[in-house]
């Protein structure tokens, strides 16, 4: 990726320093930022957190506090996703139950999470992978039906909508990493969105060490001093968590970038439809649901199912100093990974095909603002040329 900071940035860092009596720690910028932020997105609250894998274990951790009498602890997961995802299931002490993906999104399969559901499930954990929508009116409208939360991590998916409507706002809880790749950044961060109060202000307590004071509900606050009247009013902790604050620092950069997503992410976008206007058809996959998505790198899956062409195909990439990524978001089928070898027993993959073919023959290579068409050119012509 190119450098994704600007000397805007660093300039309203700089601005932010020489303030008199300065906060670094989480304060009004952050506070600012999270309102700007639920304004950009369209939700009514958001929290800062100091990375999108916080926030997918806070979100989980909010899912396990609100279902304490719910019996169902299955939450279907994609086999494409990033770890943390995974991971905040199972410290969560949920059973992940994982589902192929769909080629055309690299997102989860609507109609295979749909037959999954059954009267375990508590809830569907959708990656929007890459920058695609993963919905389909079907799956939205089953998932209501059924009575099943739906949480969405859109890490990788800054701005892609669903029927003109911006992915984050359609569960009960949203996800957003600001990792220095994504489509903005704020060196490190994540954010948690909602437009449910109670999930909010629980975001906000286990953002910081379980602390009731977070919540600033000065009623809640003052129920609970009540109810735990042996303790100090300060430091009353209802959860077990950690601290996940952000900083500053981080919100004045994040208040600066939001400012050019909606421009970047054009960009973005006109880069994406003019990479895969050119390249080869006949030798990688290119049937990709583009409506409403913003892609942040390209994908690459190749067609051929031939390990000596691909590893070829990398040796040639690497040659012409092309930097790559195998297996796309997460690299790869997480069923295949080894943290997962003590939770699930998997001897056959032959319901993960689809995920299967991008963990062994997927890639994604850059994609960025200031990302020049005569350089995606020189990418393609590279492309083009390997022969399967």
């Amino acid at each position: 990726m190119n450098n994704n900071f600007t000397s805007g940035d660093i300039n309203a860092v700089k601005k932010f320093l020489k303030n008199k009596n300065v906060i670094l720690t989480q304060s009004k910028k952050v506070e600012e930022f999270e309102k700007k932020w639920s304004k950009w997105l369209g939700v009514k609250y958001s929290t800062f957190v100091n990375s999108g894998s916080s926030a997918n274990y806070i979100s989980i951790a909010i899912l396990k506090a609100l279902n304490k009498k719910n019996k169902k602890n299955e939450i279907i997961v994609p086999s494409l996703t990033w770890v943390s995802d995974i991971n905040s299931i199972l410290m969560n002490g949920f059973k992940p139950v994982f589902v192929d993906i769909d080629l055309h999104t690299l997102s989860i399969s609507p109609e295979k999470v749909i037959k999954k559901i059954n009267k375990k499930t508590l809830a569907v954990f959708i990656t929007h992978a890459q920058g695609f929508n993963g919905f389909t009116d079907n799956l939205l409208k089953e998932l209501k039906k059924r009575n099943i939360l739906l949480i969405e991590d859109v890490c990788e998916s800054h701005g892609a909508k669903h029927k003109n409507k911006k992915l984050g706002t359609f569960g009960i809880i949203s996800n957003f990493s600001f990792y220095y790749a994504h489509h903005m950044t704020t060196i490190e961060g994540g954010m948690i969105c909602t437009n449910d109060k109670k999930t909010y202000e629980l975001s906000k307590i286990f953002r910081s060490h379980g602390m009731v004071r977070e919540t600033k509900n000065k009623n809640f606050e003052k129920k609970m001093i009540r109810k735990y009247k042996d303790l100090s009013p300060q430091f009353i902790f209802l959860h077990p968590t950690l601290n996940f604050r952000n900083n500053e620092i981080g919100a004045v950069i994040g208040i600066n970038q939001l400012k050019n997503l909606n421009k970047n992410n054009q960009e973005r976008t006109k880069n994406f439809k003019f990479f895969l206007k050119y390249l080869n058809k006949k030798k990688y996959w290119t049937d990709f649901k583009i409506n409403g998505s913003c892609n942040y790198a390209f994908p690459i899956v190749l067609k051929t199912n031939s390990i000596k062409k691909r590893d070829n195909f990398e040796k040639i990439l690497l040659k012409h100093n092309i930097e790559f990524r195998r297996g796309n978001a997460g690299g790869g089928n997480q069923l295949r990974q080894p943290y997962l070898k003590d939770t699930v027993n998997m001897k056959n993959f032959n319901q993960f095909k689809n995920v299967d073919k991008v963990h062994f023959f997927g890639y994604y290579i850059g994609n960025y603002p200031s990302l020049k068409k005569n350089k995606i050119l020189k990418i393609l012509k590279v492309l083009n040329k390997i022969s399967f």
